[in-house]
């Protein structure tokens, strides 16, 4: 760990690891939300190039146990058809974060994360009917988003809730699709040199705050409203894009 405190003063260590504890209550409840959280926060105290392949390795490891249950429950075939999307759009997403000013990043990164926000807090989805070639295309822009700042969740959310597949079949779907675009970006990532020894040893001092909101955020599932949790993450998502705007340093 000497790597970590001498890259990083502990109270940054520390509120990185505050960040990654509530990312994964919101990931654990909804499969997903974890990025909108952590990627605004985590970058400015660690910079983009650095949090997400963290938050890549912590989430795919820590995220294996809920791959039964949506292998079980997911719609196979759709999650394929996007995960294909996706498979175009992560190596371009890596190379934008692999060369882009840091600076620059962050910009992208709030700006992103906060457009994603009120996608989500406006309650818009996508009415038409669902398509092979509207599936593929919406996960080459999920892919995008996740090789650039494991984005990937929002515009996957927005199409599938258009559908009547129910809630615990979406968020199945969701899990298994990112579970896909993870190995997509750990490949992209690690040949663009972007998971070195600092990225491993980080990503091992927030997974234990990572898999305690995991577990919390899952048994939050079946016990509280949707709604209410609904509300609480995009609050959340909101605080950590405010807060950390490159123009608060």
């Amino acid at each position: 760990m000497n790597t970590l405190f001498d890259a990083f003063s502990i109270p940054t260590l520390l509120l990185t690891i505050l960040v990654a504890g509530v990312a994964g209550l919101a990931r654990g409840f909804s499969g997903f939300g974890a990025a909108l959280i952590f990627m605004p926060a985590a970058s400015a105290l660690v910079t983009p190039a650095l949090a997400a392949p963290v938050l890549l390795v912590a989430d795919g490891i820590l995220s294996l146990g809920f791959l039964p249950r949506a292998w079980k429950l997911a719609r196979r075939t759709d999650v394929a058809l996007m995960a294909a999307g996706a498979a175009a759009g992560v190596p371009l997403g890596t190379f934008v974060l692999n060369h882009a000013d840091p600076l620059v990043l962050r910009w992208i990164i709030a700006g992103l994360a906060f457009a994603m926000l009120v996608l989500l807090a406006s309650g818009w989805r996508y009415h038409g009917e669902p398509r092979p070639g509207v599936t593929a295309l919406v996960g080459g822009v999920s892919g995008l988003f996740g090789g650039l700042a494991q984005l990937s969740g929002p515009p996957v959310v927005a199409y599938w809730l258009s559908g009547r597949q129910a809630h615990d079949t979406m968020r199945a779907s969701i899990i298994l699709f990112f579970a896909a675009t993870t190995v997509f970006a750990f490949v992209s990532y690690l040949a663009a040199g972007l998971i070195t020894a600092q990225s491993l040893w980080l990503a091992a001092a927030v997974a234990p705050a990572y898999a305690a909101g995991l577990f919390l955020g899952a048994r939050a599932f079946g016990l509280a409203s949707p709604e209410s949790f609904r509300r609480l993450s995009l609050l959340l998502i909101a605080i950590s894009v405010t807060t950390s705007l490159p123009v608060w340093r």
